[in-house]
């Protein structure tokens, strides 16, 4: 599952990347200076794994991971192909949920691709050039659509409907995300036409070190335009997380942090807002060899966990044994939580919690 990070050149978009990734992505003051998407593998920070280690005190510790991808930037006229916009739209294409970078703050050092700072007109342009793109493949879909259905094929009149109500959607500036389906429609004609704009979305206002943590104006007005549209809106002053990345020293990033009033990296909230917005969480194996966060889809079943393992857990599962999360903490340790009867026994129609320790039992 991938995050891919997108917006207009020169809000920070690769600078973001770099906080996030180890990978150094270029990052200049020009447009295109990303052509090709650089990808990094995040761990993802997750405090139940330390508490983990600390009670079960294991040879390795192995954190959850998330694919980012940093995207050059989109310019106006991207679905027409201006810039690089061809290759920008398919690498959008190929990721599963979108972080959409805004500039949210004032600095002459660094240009605008339109001359000011104004993220609200940033966000119009990305969304009418990723809805010019939905707008083309609805096109050429109901082309297909609308000959079966004059043939009183059923399904394809059912599809038509869904893509013509999709169609005066994007026709109007409103993205797929933003209409409203069934969940037979969803599942049968939208969510198998992958449109861009039908992608989970979530905007980073970049600011500067003095908004870091309460925002300003500009937030304030993406936040407005942004209401309707069930996204998160994360603030994150990009340039000071890469401040705080430079600092090896883990009490020295600590100090800076508490200087601006932060807890935490702003890059730790994100990657958590990322993991949450592709729809996965975590479920645990605690033991003295590894203790390990394991990446699941929300709603995903016992088998289908294991599988993430081995594939032969999930062909040959027998059962899983389940602790709560709360219930390992509380109790300290497999032993005692066995002992207080509070470790379960679930078959292969249970439903992953997030949090859940698990060991499996298979047979292949």
């Amino acid at each position: 599952m991938k995050a891919g990070i997108v917006g207009l050149p020169n809000v920070g978009k690769s600078t973001l990347f770099n906080c996030l990734s180890n990978a150094k992505a270029q990052s200049a003051n020009f447009p295109f200076c990303t052509i090709e998407p650089n990808i990094g593998v995040v761990n993802v920070p997750d405090p139940r794994l330390e508490k983990l280690e600390s009670l079960v005190n294991p040879e390795r510790v192995l954190p959850a991971t998330v694919e980012i991808v940093d995207i050059a930037g989109l310019v106006k006229g991207a679905s027409k192909g201006e810039g690089l916009g061809n290759q920008f739209l398919a690498n959008i294409r190929e990721t599963d949920a979108i972080l959409h970078v805004l500039r949210c703050f004032d600095n002459d050092n660094i240009v605008h691709v339109d001359g000011n700072v104004n993220p609200i007109r940033d966000k119009e342009t990305i969304d009418m050039e990723l809805q010019l793109k939905d707008l083309e493949t609805v096109e050429k879909k109901l082309e297909k659509v609308k000959r079966a259905a004059k043939t009183g094929n059923k399904e394809a009149q059912k599809e038509e409907a869904v893509l013509l109500k999709i169609k005066a959607g994007l026709e109007a500036g409103i993205s797929v995300r933003a209409l409203e389906f069934s969940e037979e429609e969803d599942i049968d004609f939208v969510k198998p036409s992958q449109f861009i704009t039908d992608k989970p979305v979530m905007y980073v206002c970049n600011v500067d070190e003095d908004s870091a943590n309460s925002g300003n104006a500009y937030v304030d007005k993406v936040r407005e335009a942004v209401k309707d549209e069930n996204a998160e809106v994360l603030v994150l002053a990009v340039g000071t997380e890469a401040d705080i990345n430079e600092l090896d020293d883990y009490e020295e990033r600590q100090m800076f942090l508490a200087d601006i009033g932060l807890e935490e990296p702003g890059s730790a909230k994100l990657i958590r807002s990322a993991y949450k917005l592709l729809n996965l969480q975590t479920y645990f194996t605690a033991g003295v060899k590894e203790v390990r966060a394991w990446t699941v889809d929300v709603g995903a079943t016992a088998p289908q966990a294991a599988g993430v393992i081995h594939t032969d857990f999930e062909k040959g599962f027998i059962r899983a044994e389940v602790i709560a999360y709360n219930d390992y903490v509380q109790f300290g340790s497999e032993a005692k939580v066995k002992e207080a009867g509070k470790m379960r026994v679930e078959g292969k129609n249970y439903v992953v919690k997030d949090g859940d320790v698990m060991h499996f039992l298979f047979n292949v």
